[in-house]
């Protein structure tokens, strides 16, 4: 943002930043992967000693090592946890404000946060912003922003060093013209990159313009581990849904996914589509003749390989979009400022495969994807023609853990008003879907989860909070099948995802529909909708199973064999939570003799091979009783 950048130590950079603020900092930082970590514990050790100095930090995604909520969690991650992130800097104002224990010259506010992470911390829940992701730069703007520092990858071309902001140039793209707008008038701005030396290096719009910031920290100390998110198991469920999803993006076409086992799940199908496209049509054909597919599969969707491929637009470039571009499904080029480009996207994050696989990629097929500015990416405002010639027949797959009967989805909030995570961008692709031709929505939803041994459905008559209004509706998916929504009146509405609703559910929700007047009494769910359980489901699924289909892993792992099982068997130890189920099933384990000698490797894993305490003794036969239930 000068003509003259200045390299510092990282000392030397607090040092600067404090005097040049006159004690008074308003810091922000990227989402996710891009914060300059040890620059802010600097700061935040120097305002944490120093009750003069002011600090407020802006960002959002604070990210932090993976800790178990109980003993056995812990047992489980904290070798793997030693093995994946190693050195990685811990944020330290996360800490402390999960503890509530701020000092009060030091404020922080989040406007994402990692997936239900923060539900039982007060400060974090109270000082929350709830911003759409395209609001985001103007927002910290309005704050009074005047430091911003990010991490950047650096790269030396004919003895001249380059920098890029990678992983993030989502908001600082947007936020820059406005600060600069404010140092015109006189206000102190100062911009600060920190450079990793293991940073993919993205060219194109991430490519940092000479002057952009006023010091850069080069210090050896700043390379640490970079965060990691590994790849989570994707099981029964997710697979079905992945499969509804992947039928219903059509080839030369537009894709946006997001992270985790849903995204995973929808990579992988269309994976298998690319691939082994036999298969996965005979696949399709056994879920659709045990759930029949709803109309718009026929009228919007396609079932052939790829080949035009897809572009990709997407506000998070996972590392499923990654395959799909390495493989060969996301290869349609658009011109975009004179270069040839199939992907945009606003930030990357993911498992240290994204990051490896990005470096390997030589310079010409890496720039073939544009790390870019959110305001591009999420909305149509600004360069409409030329997004719109690009953003042909769309398919934006997000997620929801509730849907209400009469279509709004819930994603980011609690109807007890704590946040879960934050909206994001969800609600930028739902209304573009809606504003472009040939686009569609499409929510990807679990139909029912378990809590404490019971079974719950997550579609509900009503709900107290809403991400995605019901006026947006457009498509739902569960793994029962696929749901229109778009401009249906509110019974019709009511039918099709009754449809797709576990038949655990189905009738109490029509009868509470029934009784609010909103569809007819004498309505009946027809009967080939009405056997909509998990039992129909796995005869499908171990039938290809077998085969070799419906990985774990579709996308690989950092997980060992030995741990792939145990986390199975603990996350279904978790749903289990309730402690007369747990002493249930501790007593089952006590009866098998041969258990402990064919689950001896994971025992030892759990350090639990040779139990001391009557606790430990406990915990043995919880894993042993869990190992066996979820073998298969």
């Amino acid at each position: 943002m000068t003509d003259r950048t200045t390299e510092l130590s990282l000392a030397d950079a607090v040092e600067h930043i404090i005097v040049a603020t006159n004690n008074h900092i308003i810091l922000a930082m990227p989402l996710g992967l891009g914060k300059a970590n040890q620059l802010v514990n600097a700061l935040y050790q120097r305002a944490l000693k120093d009750s003069t100095i002011q600090l407020e930090i802006l960002t959002a995604l604070s990210l932090t090592r993976p800790r178990g909520s109980s003993d056995l969690e812990q047992r489980f991650l904290t070798p793997f946890v030693e093995r994946v992130y190693g050195d990685y800097a811990e944020l330290d104002y996360l800490a402390a404000a999960r503890r509530n224990n701020l000092p009060a010259n030091i404020t922080v506010h989040e406007f994402f946060v990692e997936p239900a992470s923060e539900l039982n911390h007060p400060y974090v829940q109270q000082h929350y912003i709830s911003s759409n992701y395209t609001h985001v730069a103007r927002d910290l703007n309005a704050r009074g922003v005047n430091v911003i520092a990010q991490m950047v990858a650096q790269r030396i071309e004919n003895g001249v060093s380059q920098l890029s902001l990678s992983c993030n140039p989502e908001v600082t793209l947007d936020l820059m013209p406005l600060l600069l707008d404010r140092r015109k008038q006189g206000e102190t701005i100062i911009a600060v990159a920190q450079i990793h030396n293991e940073l993919p290096f993205m060219g194109s719009d991430a490519m940092v313009q000479e002057g952009m910031f006023d010091v850069v920290i080069a210090d050896e100390s700043c390379h640490t581990r970079l965060y990691s998110t590994p790849n989570m198991p994707v099981g029964m469920v997710e697979h079905f849904i992945g499969m509804h999803a992947a039928s219903l993006v059509k080839d030369g076409g537009t894709l946006q996914i997001g992270i985790g086992a849903l995204g995973d799940a929808v990579t992988g199908a269309l994976l298998l589509r690319q691939e082994d496209n036999t298969s996965y049509r005979q696949l399709l054909a056994d879920i659709y003749e045990q759930f029949p597919p709803a109309s718009i599969c026929a009228q919007i969707g396609d079932d052939n390989i790829f080949e035009k491929g897809l572009y990709g637009c997407s506000e998070m470039f996972t590392y499923g979009l990654f395959e799909l571009f390495r493989r060969g499904v996301i290869k349609r080029q658009v011109n975009y400022r004179g270069q040839n480009i199939c992907l945009h996207g606003g930030f990357f994050l993911g498992p240290t495969a994204l990051y490896d696989g990005l470096h390997q990629l030589d310079d010409e097929v890496r720039n073939l994807l544009c790390m870019t500015n959110i305001s591009y990416v999420n909305h149509l405002h600004g360069d409409e023609l030329e997004k719109r010639r690009h953003r042909v027949n769309a398919r934006f797959v997000n997620t929801a853990f509730t849907m209400t009967l009469l279509g709004a989805g819930v994603a980011d909030q609690l109807e007890d008003g704590r946040i879960l995570s934050g909206v994001g961008g969800q609600y930028n692709f739902v209304a573009q879907a809606h504003e472009l031709a040939g686009a569609r929505s499409i929510l990807l939803l679990r139909a029912c989860r378990e809590r404490g041994g019971e079974c719950l459905s997550n579609i509900v008559w009503s709900y107290g909070h809403a991400t995605i209004p019901r006026h947006l509706r457009d498509i739902v998916i569960t793994e029962y099948g696929v749901a229109d929504l778009r401009g249906k009146s509110d019974s019709e509405v009511i039918k099709a995802l009754l449809n797709i609703t576990d038949s655990r559910f189905q009738q109490e929700l029509l009868a509470t529909a029934v009784r609010h007047l909103k569809i007819d009494p004498n309505y009946e769910i027809p009967s080939v909708y009405c056997n909509n359980t998990p039992q129909r489901l796995q005869g499908i699924y171990q039938q290809w199973r077998k085969q070799g289909f419906f990985p774990e892993f579709p996308l690989g792992t950092d997980f060992n064999i030995t741990e792939q099982a145990l986390l199975k068997a603990l996350a279904w130890l978790k749903s289990k939570s309730e402690p007369r189920f747990m002493l249930e099933l501790a007593r089952k384990a006590l009866v098998d003799d041969d258990a402990a000698e064919h689950f001896h490797q994971h025992l030892l894993r759990m350090d639990l091979a040779a139990p001391k305490t009557l606790k430990q003794r406990l915990y043995r036969q919880l894993v042993l009783a869990a190992l066996q239930e979820t073998r298969a």
